[in-house]
């Protein structure tokens, strides 16, 4: 087992700052794949949880990494997306995991050549992407592609679609630059690829890859449907023996069909959503893909063939449905809950009688998908849907062997090698290959350093499984008899988590597809803030292998609710509204604190009804005496500003006011009694706050007499017309109202013929979508239609846009960490310029407040604007901007939130020693004065025993010491942060509540921070 001692750590911290890990729960994240190892085998993998955990970004740093490793005998595993499920990237013998995220650069696109050279942890979706840009395509692709990567690919040995034209990746590659075992850079062509594809990472690190690609085409499709596997056997072997021009052949059994028939509906908000769903026949379905320049040329004897065999052409539109949904080959598990996978390749000529045998010696649902290759050889992607929970999954598991040794009868063999198939390896690989790489390893890796125990390092859970397979036809017979239930959802609590999230949690699939655009991890870089690591930490939780603590809650708590996840997730997992439920229950049910800057939102909203600490009675003044006609007494609109746009942002108030009114649309409003809408409280899990806002709000709108509700901030409509609905309903309440937000409202009128703004703004303006009002509402095209009809707004799209569009970074992660959301809306800002546009507009005054505040420390060239702001100044309307306010209110704020820290707040303590000494009980106060005045020979081991005591001590003084010391405190506070008269008006009032929550509940955090400076003061004294 590798061990690092503390100074390499050190050594690699200095190295890679906040790009090395060793926190235990990131370490037993990273211990994973999108397998599911049964109990039963677990124990001949051994610990498979790495010491730490390494980023690096340049070749350079690879090398430099494993000159570390080879001097020190640590051992490095590397990690692409971890989308295969062979164990491949588990470490089992320890070492550090070198994960390939941030090797994510495409280093050239060559449209002469027709190749592109990328490094090894690019994504293929990202390649592609750029690709097209130039007029080009991959030449084939993995069905992982929206996560796996290419390095990771081609360490694989990976074909996949469009493998029927271009066979494997490596038929593909041109040149792979390796980072050798002993800390050379070599150039690998020809021959001398075999030493990476399939290897694993055994013979080194691919730090840069270059492939061959194809002219970008429309595609064309057919799909022809088959009733029996005889009919689909004769079928695949007629389009080898016709030589039939197809790019792509791929095909899925009946049992495949009919679970994806069976899928439950979409949810959204945790509510389901019947959408129109197309049923495809319970049938094998073939489907082919071709440039549409070859259709004619192919439809012929694919018609010809299909008529021969029995095969009937379906709809156009099945074709592309399926096509669709060609990189979901993991769906069942959303009902499963688990998989057994089988991966074998198989000639085509023996696919009817595999399916034949599996049909008789595999007694459960066997579902199946096939690509097809340009050697007559079909690789099939077998699972049996099963539950890893039961005793059983780990008899039934061995039906994988099963499905190896059919294969292995009719002349083929398993996919890859990975961890668990190292003693098949010369079947898979070649004897040639082998003897290759072994002399390899012998000469350049004699100590194992890289990824050890894969491939052909025969690991103790490899040997087993080869060892086993011998005796398949008595596990054959276990396995049959380890039936499972019928698949479908059954939803119990287990171990305190709520039983949906807990069948989630062992649902999700682990593909990763929810990783690169969650703004979490590309903001943070590390699986832990991710939705596939906070579903992996609920499994382990679920299994008893890790607990609640409060930095799994923080992990819990810091996402932006944008909703991407819910977007990118194959299953179709309501991964967002799972997270947000965790919060209520973690946060307002088990006490876990939320972020602190949220405790002060509670009091300030308690006390004045908002989140800004600003007084109630100044709630309406954002209305002008030219805006103050235009508020009815009654109407059919309600206007609801919301906070943000009440106190900070005037400008979007008073322009989608005088916006409104020149549209003809009357409207009433609230007044000074309106609250915030409550969203931060139901966000940041403060769950009892949020009923007292919604009980509130709700009585006063229907007080109005109106039903409709106009707001100026997405996550006001959201609240209105989803949360505060949903709320109702639980209460058994009727809920009639329906609310917008003002683009929409204007939209209609311009859709009418009945509203159009005059004067040219002569701008180039890019449109960012807010996640509450987009993916959250799906609420797109009324922006676009206000935007487009300003005169002179020259409108472009940014890349990510509507349902993709990504986050600005607010919310959440901006009370928890600012640094993270600045450089998530950095992103962003950069993302609109990259348009060529001067103006960025959004129709959220928090994300325009994010947006503006990294594009102003980052120094970025682009204006920011509210869509209101935008549509005033169109109409005429000179609206004075609120930049300053915001810019001395964000302040504030954010002062706040780096004071309320673990860490600011320990600062904040320790301007206090002195006074907390004083404040103490008589004998502990005695006891640091004895401290203070001794000698400097005992001061030294009374310090020590200090430390050992104190942490333990605090939480008992504090409760007297703090009512003491709040005077003091409140003037450091002042000090340190300069508010405006209202809230320091306030803080006498608000401080000290929020103290008696915080305190006792951060204590732990704190003291760490807080203890060098109590040390450094004694021995100073």
């Amino acid at each position: 087992m590798s061990r690092i001692d503390r100074e390499t750590k050190e050594q690699l911290r200095k190295s890679f700052s906040k790009r090395v890990s060793f926190d235990e729960l990131e370490r037993k994240i990273y211990a994973h794949d999108m397998g599911v190892m049964p109990s039963m085998v677990k124990p001949l993998v051994g610990d498979a949880i790495p010491e730490g955990i390494v980023q690096p970004e340049s070749e350079q740093e690879l090398v430099e990494l494993v000159r570390l490793a080879q001097a020190k005998n640590i051992k490095l595993t590397p990690r692409g997306k971890a989308t295969s499920g062979y164990g491949g990237v588990l470490p089992v013998q320890g070492g550090l995991v070198v994960e390939f995220n941030r090797l994510n650069r495409i280093i050239d696109i060559s449209v002469d050549e027709r190749t592109a050279t990328v490094e090894p942890g690019v994504v293929w979706k990202e390649v592609e992407y750029h690709l097209n840009n130039q007029g080009l395509t991959l030449n084939l692709y993995p069905s992982s592609f929206p996560a796996s990567t290419v390095g990771g690919w081609l360490a694989q040995g990976g074909t996949g679609i469009g493998g029927y034209e271009y066979g494997d990746f490596i038929e593909n590659v041109v040149a792979v630059r390796l980072v050798k075992p002993d800390g050379t850079v070599r150039e690998l062509k020809g021959h001398d690829l075999d030493l990476v594809s399939g290897a694993g990472g055994i013979t080194g690190f691919i730090s840069r890859i270059t492939f061959r690609v194809k002219p970008l085409k429309a595609m064309h499709l057919n799909a022809v449907a088959f009733d029996e596997a005889g009919q689909l056997g004769n079928f695949m072997v007629g389009l080898y023996d016709r030589k039939v021009p197809l790019w792509s052949v791929t095909f899925i059994n009946p049992e495949a069909a009919r679970m994806k028939n069976k899928l439950p509906p979409h949810l959204h908000h945790g509510r389901p959503v019947e959408h129109p769903r197309l049923l495809i026949p319970e049938q094998y379905i073939v489907l082919m893909a071709c440039t549409e320049e070859r259709c004619d040329l192919i439809r012929e004897d694919v018609l010809e063939l299909a008529g021969r065999f029995g095969g009937q052409l379906l709809p156009e539109e099945i074709a592309w449905h399926e096509w669709e949904g060609r990189f979901e080959p993991m769906r069942a598990k959303r009902i499963a809950p688990s998989l057994i996978p089988s991966e074998v390749v198989l000639p085509v000529e023996s696919l009817a009688a595999f399916i034949a045998d599996i049909g008789k010696e595999i007694r459960h649902p066997y579902i199946m998908e096939g690509f097809a290759t340009n050697r007559r050889e079909l690789v099939l992607l077998g699972f049996i849907p099963h539950d890893e929970r039961k005793f059983n999954f780990n008899l039934a598991f061995g039906l994988s062997l099963s499905a190896m040794k059919i294969a292995q009868k009719y002349g083929g063999r398993n996919y890859t090698t990975g961890l668990y198939f190292t003693g098949f390896a010369e079947q898979i690989l070649g004897r040639e290959v082998v003897e290759r790489l072994q002399q390899y390893k012998q000469e350049l890796d004699p100590k194992g350093i890289m990824n050890p125990g894969k491939v052909i390092d025969g690991s103790l859970v490899g040997t087993g499984l080869n060892m086993a397979s011998a005796l398949e036809p008595v596990i054959r017979i276990f396995g049959n008899w380890a039936q499972g239930k019928e698949a479908g959802e059954v939803f119990k609590e287990r171990k305190g988590i709520p039983g949906d999230i807990a069948w989630y949690a062992y649902a999700c699939s682990q593909c990763g597809y929810c990783v690169d655009h969650c703004d979490q991890y590309y903001g943070r870089g590390w699986e832990s803030q991710s939705p596939r690591g906070k579903w992996t930490y609920l499994k382990m939780l679920l299994e008893g292998n890790a607990d609640w603590d409060q930095q799994a809650v923080n992990n819990m708590l810091a996402c932006t609710t944008c909703e991407m996840c819910n977007r990118t997730c194959q299953l179709d997992l309501p991964n967002e509204s799972s997270w947000l439920k965790l919060r209520g229950l973690l946060v307002d049910g088990k006490g876990y604190h939320t972020f602190p800057p949220f405790e002060m939102m509670v009091n300030t909203m308690r006390q004045q009804g908002n989140i800004w600490g600003s007084y109630a009675k100044d709630r309406d003044a954002w209305i002008t005496d030219e805006i103050r006609p235009m508020v009815k007494e009654k109407a059919e609109y309600v206007f609801f500003p919301g906070c943000t746009s009440s106190f900070v942002e005037q400008d979007v108030a008073r322009s989608a006011a005088l916006v409104l009114n020149a549209a003809g649309i009357d409207y009433t409003y609230m007044g000074k009694e309106e609250f915030c809408c409550g969203i931060p409280m139901l966000i940041s899990g403060r769950w009892e706050v949020f009923d007292e806002v919604a009980r509130h709000n709700i009585d006063l709108m229907k007080k109005t007499g109106a039903e409709k509700i106009i707001t100026t901030c997405p996550a006001c409509w959201l609240v209105w017309d989803i949360y505060y609905r949903h709320w109702a309903e639980e209460r058994g309440e009727e809920y009639l109202f329906h609310a917008m937000h003002y683009a929409d409202v204007l939209a209609e009128k311009i859709d009418k013929g009945e509203f159009t703004l005059p004067i040219d703004l002569d701008r180039k303006c890019t449109y960012h979508d807010p996640c509450h009002m987009g993916r959250a509402g799906v609420r797109f095209e009324g922006p676009r239609t206000l935007l487009n009809a300003i005169p002179g707004s020259n409108f472009r799209e940014m890349r990510f846009n509507q349902m993709d569009a990504h986050c600005c970074g607010a919310v959440l992660t901006l009370v928890a960490d600012p640094d993270v959301a600045e450089d998530l809306g950095a992103k962003r800002v950069q993302e609109a310029i990259d348009t060529g546009a001067d103006t960025l507009i959004t129709a959220c005054p928090c994300c325009r407040v994010q947006l503006k505040r990294s594009r102003d420390l980052r120094d970025m060239p682009i204006e920011i604007r509210d869509l209101a702001t935008l549509t005033a100044e169109a109409l005429g309307f000179k609206v004075e901007p609120s930049d300053a306010v915001v810019d001395e209110k964000w302040g504030v704020f954010e002062a706040m939130i780096r004071l309320m820290t673990p860490w600011g707040m320990a600062d904040l303590m320790a301007t206090m020693i002195p006074d907390m000494i004083e404040a103490m009980p008589d004998m502990y106060k005695s006891m640091m004065h004895m401290v203070m005045k001794a000698p400097d020979v005992f001061k030294e081991p009374m310090i020590t025993m200090m430390k050992s005591v104190m942490p333990g001590l605090f939480p008992q003084l504090m409760p007297e010491i703090m009512p003491k010391v709040m005077p003091k405190m409140l003037e450091k506070v002042a000090e340190a942060i300069p508010m405006p008269d209202y809230m320091l008006e306030q803080m006498p009032d608000l401080m000290p509540k929020t103290m008696e929550v915080l305190m006792p509940k951060m204590l732990d955090e704190i003291i760490p921070y807080f203890m060098p400076h109590m040390e450094e003061y004694l021995r100073g004294a």
